[in-house]
């Protein structure tokens, strides 16, 4: 099986590592000095409860059309980069290659949709904490490493349980949901909390969790979320937000999002996409959002990055 990863950051690094681990062969998509690093020195995940990963040599490009057809395109790219991306894949991409984004925020299938085609897709999810610590380096905390993916129509199919058994024999926690978009709108509920808070705040998640009115603003996040993906017809239980808040207390203490790490980094934020899309959301079913407005506004003028 021949994957692309179109990313090879937290997730992407992360889990191509493991599907190669597994038997899979895959190529690494990324760019600048994380390139040269696993070009030259091959891909390194450092867990320290999963356990380390080497894949040296390993397979890596800047350009797409330099890997040939694949079996499956890997998106985890950021979110603003979706539609080019998009159009970066085409050359991967043959009659039967199966396209899964694996990206943050509930929007993405949509966009590619229209550049790939729908029938090429399927949904999944990953809840994973890692990112990139130093160049051909992914740092993993925590024992998450879970990717759950289903055809869009729902339930599983011969494409999705190749990969499904890929993930497997990687040592990835891999599962089928018979309903792909309640999936995506679970780490979408969790995600924009954890991002919104740790980013605010400019610290993990032990502390935010510790702090009653912090842990307060945490679950108000997220029941803004719950609702507005109610209201959109996702069948999300009423006290979902409580059930992510319990969940979170069984995480580790210096968790924390990617938003976070890109706003230490002076790198753009995906703010748009999740706290920014609650709002959308919400505006549309007549649904009030102040809490992720305030979050919006007090992080919008780092949104674009430090020059």
């Amino acid at each position: 099986m021949h994957i692309a990863m179109m990313g090879s950051g937290g997730v992407g690094g992360y889990f191509g590592g493991r599907l190669v681990a597994g038997g899979c062969d895959v190529t690494f998509i990324a760019r600048g000095k994380h390139l040269q690093a696993i070009r030259s020195h091959g891909l390194k995940i450092e867990s320290r409860d999963m356990g380390d990963v080497v894949v040296n040599p390993a397979k890596a490009t800047d350009n797409p059309e330099e890997v040939g057809v694949v079996d499956y395109v890997v998106v985890a790219v950021k979110l603003w980069d979706t539609g080019a991306i998009g159009r970066a894949i085409l050359p991967m991409l043959g009659s039967k290659t199966t396209v899964l984004s694996l990206q943050n925020g509930v929007e993405a299938d949509e966009i590619l949709a229209g550049i790939v085609g729908a029938k090429r897709l399927i949904g999944g999810a990953a809840f994973i904490a890692s990112s990139i610590a130093e160049p051909g380096v992914i740092k993993h905390i925590g024992t998450m490493q879970r990717v759950v993916i289903g055809e869009h129509s729902g339930g599983s199919s011969p494409r999705v349980k190749a990969l499904h058994e890929a993930l497997r024999k990687g040592e990835v926690v891999a599962e089928v949901s018979d309903d792909v978009q309640r999936t995506v709108w679970e780490k979408f509920v969790f995600l924009v909390g954890l991002s919104a808070t740790t980013t605010l705040l400019r610290t993990p998640l032990g502390p935010i969790r510790e702090d009653l009115e912090n842990r307060a603003l945490f679950l108000d996040v997220m029941r803004e979320t719950v609702s507005v993906g109610r209201a959109r017809g996702v069948a999300l239980p009423k006290d979902y937000a409580e059930n992510r808040l319990e969940f979170a207390d069984g995480l580790p203490t210096d968790m924390t999002s990617s938003m976070h790490h890109d706003l230490e980094n002076g790198n753009p934020l995906e703010l748009a996409w999740l706290s920014g899309a609650v709002i959308r959301f919400g505006q549309d079913a007549g649904i009030p959002t102040p809490v992720n407005q305030m979050i919006f506004n007090a992080l919008e003028p780092h949104a674009t990055g430090t020059p």
